[in-house]
């Protein structure tokens, strides 16, 4: 492998490990985004910056609970949704996709499901709101299975990377760092 190989592929993977750090907390809040409207509340803020936690809030929220499993759902349905449709229309990407569902079923799964021994976040809004441990947890054991059985078809191969796979992740992380960056409202939270 060349130097050039050698750069396109550290560029591919570290763009696509980062753009899908910050993909899985796009599709997560607009989870709770869709629940929130779908429950009858009203979004007040949604936080989402590069270098923060993403977050929702929700003011008033007559229906706290099912606003709050809106995250973790659609946060991995939406990924899910989008690598059948890569796969559907035999998109040459499809593996890229592949490993962002994989990730944000694995990031969803671990956050509900271990987050409920610390009652972190999300767990422990849903715990206080009367879900019971081991149904976050089944959940995590199942998301975070499901996501790793999508990794493990992910095969290293000896062809180079595709120079328009690694450019255009690169391009997308930077577009979805720049709209983050330009929407960011300082002092909130």
């Amino acid at each position: 492998m060349n130097r050039s190989d050698r750069f396109l592929q550290a560029l591919l993977i570290v763009s696509l490990v980062c753009l899908s750090w910050l993909g899985m907390m796009v599709v997560h809040e607009c989870g709770h985004v869709l629940h929130a409207w779908l429950g009858g509340g009203t979004v007040t803020g949604v936080l989402l910056h590069p270098l923060k936690i993403s977050m929702t809030q929700v003011y008033p929220n007559p229906h706290p609970l099912f606003e709050r499993w809106g995250g973790a759902a659609w946060g991995c349905l939406i990924p899910l949704g989008m690598l059948a449709v890569a796969r559907m229309a035999r998109a040459r990407f499809a593996y890229l996709v592949r490993f962002f569902a994989g990730f944000c079923l694995i990031a969803n799964g671990v956050y509900i499901g271990l987050g409920s021994f610390d009652r972190v976040g999300d767990a422990g809004n849903l715990m206080s709101l009367g879900t019971p441990r081991w149904v976050l947890v089944l959940f995590g054991a199942v998301t975070s299975a499901l996501g790793l059985w999508l990794w493990h078809g992910l095969r290293p191969t000896k062809q180079p990377v595709c120079r328009g796979h690694a450019i255009g992740a690169f391009a997308l992380l930077v577009l979805v760092v720049v709209a983050e960056l330009a929407f960011y409202r300082p002092g909130w939270p």
